[in-house]
Order: structure tokens, then sequence, then C-alpha cells
């Protein structure tokens, strides 16, 4: 199994009520990917960080395998998610690991 956690800040020029709806958006078109890409074995989008965090959004995600990461990666509809997910999103943090 590969735990694959991914952290990002709202983009800069959105207002507050912007960055809610993005990260709602955000939110349910990550998750639906669970049922779109094979190899997915748990996925949620976390969008309510308290104060102490230093990011606005986290995908916390379980494949697996690695090649199920890889594929997913370079999959359609998570390249398709993506293009939105940049949009809105800066300073993308990233880590795998295998449990």
């Amino acid at each position: 199994m590969v735990r694959h956690i991914v952290m990002w800040n709202f983009a800069d020029g959105f207002t507050p009520d912007e960055n809610i709806t993005n990260a709602r958006k955000m939110k349910a078109l990550l998750e639906q990917l669970t049922g779109l890409i094979p190899g997915i074995a748990e996925l949620t989008v976390q969008i309510a960080p308290i104060d102490s965090s230093n990011r606005d959004i986290m995908l916390d995600s379980l494949f697996e395998s690695p090649e199920a990461l890889a594929a997913y990666i370079i999959h359609p509809e998570h390249k398709r998610v993506g293009e939105f997910v940049r949009a809105v999103t800066k300073d993308r943090a990233c880590m795998d690991f295998t449990i």
C-alpha cells in the first residue's frame, strides 16, 4: 500500500468566499476519482484546517500499490481534475510512502 498526501494553499487573487467555493469543488472532484480510477483504496480531502495549519487543503489517499499510484498520476480523469486544482491553488507539497 502507498499513502499519497498532497497539500496546497489557495492561489492569490480569490476572495474568501471564492476560496470556499473552490475548496468545495476541489474536494468533490478529487473524491469522485475513487469510483473512476482503479487502485484507489481510500481518498479524502480536508478543507477545514485549524488555525495551527499552514496549508489550506489536504488530499490524503491510499493506493493498492506503487503501480496503482503511477497509473493514477497519468489517468485522464486525474489530469482533468488537476487542471482545476492548479488553477485555484499554489504551494503544492507532496509526500508518498509505503505502509
